[in-house]
């Protein structure tokens, strides 16, 4: 199979453009020799003469007239492709794809990605969340966002300086009439609002405290797989919920919720953006990256 760099194409329409050899070798930055032999090959392995030459004029056969006319759109198109390509790594454009868990996305929304699509307009994100774990490269995203203890090891990561804590939490009626749990085994004598994990199994609340870890296989009049419908209702008073603290915090703080057992809930590994080794890559992507280090430096 026949295979023709850009330059010869680019030599025949510098050419026809410059009406002669040496002023298309001028214009290419090319040796009218050089410019002469990259013509002269594609000649040959095309099997037909594309110019007529004399030693005052050049101008193209009928042969070369029908192929400058098909190859010309064609460079055209390839030339505005490679500016574009160009421009992302001068202006941040394009689309940046990232995928995350729900919860983590909701933590990140406002500071991080609303931050810079403001400030980069020109950037579409395509921002993808689900709970099972993706293999970010495989799946064509550019960036993951994930707890520190799930990143991949050869992963280049950015600890987002999030603190992250769950939250036990019920409404403010809930414990009319009764004691509130101090211990999470407690939790066995109340409805609580069960979780479905993407896979789907039933998980256990964790709890820790002072080196003594546990997990309850709570019981409860409904099992749900998102947050925010779990958060409906628990704020309507069907059972005790276990939340993201960030899904329920001005929740919290506005009374709608009550909580127990925080000090069962300790810090848990930070956010963090991570991605593959990168070269190259688009200005789009590198400004999210820069914007990312100064948000997790602001956090910290």
């Amino acid at each position: 199979m026949m295979r023709h760099s850009l330059i010869e194409l680019e030599a025949v329409l510098a050419i026809v453009r410059c009406g002669s050899f040496r002023a298309a070798a001028l214009d290419l930055g090319m040796s009218t020799t050089a410019i002469s032999n990259a013509v002269g090959k594609l000649e040959r392995e095309l099997s037909v003469r594309l110019f007529n030459r004399t030693t005052r004029s050049v101008s193209l056969t009928y042969a070369g007239r029908i192929f400058v006319a098909q190859i010309k759109p064609a460079l055209e198109d390839i030339q505005k492709a490679m500016n574009t390509a160009r421009a992302q790594q001068e202006t941040p454009s394009g689309t940046l794809r990232i995928n995350a868990f729900a919860t983590a996305a909701r933590e990140i929304m406002a500071p991080l990605i609303l931050t810079y699509l403001q400030r980069y307009p020109q950037v579409h994100i395509d921002l993808v969340t689900e709970g099972r774990l993706v293999d970010v490269v495989a799946a064509s995203f550019d960036l993951g966002i994930r707890s520190a203890d799930l990143v991949p090891s050869d992963a280049i990561a950015i600890s987002l300086g999030q603190m992250r804590r769950m939250a036990v939490v019920a409404s403010p009626t809930f414990f009319d009439g009764s004691t509130i749990p101090q211990l999470p085994r407690e939790l066995l004598g109340f409805p609580c609002l069960r979780i479905r994990l993407p896979n789907g199994a039933l998980f256990r609340w964790r709890f820790e405290k002072g080196g003594e870890e546990l997990q309850v296989d709570v019981e409860g009049p409904m099992t749900l797989d998102e947050a925010s419908l779990a958060r409906i209702a628990v704020t309507n008073g069907v059972g005790i919920g276990y939340f993201m603290e960030a899904d329920v915090r001005e929740d919290i703080a506005d009374g709608r919720l009550v909580r127990i057992l925080e000090d069962w809930t300790p810090p848990l590994a930070p956010l963090c953006l991570y991605y593959p080794n990168r070269r190259n890559s688009s200005a789009a992507f590198q400004a999210f990256v820069a914007l990312a280090r100064d948000f997790a430096n602001r956090r910290l």
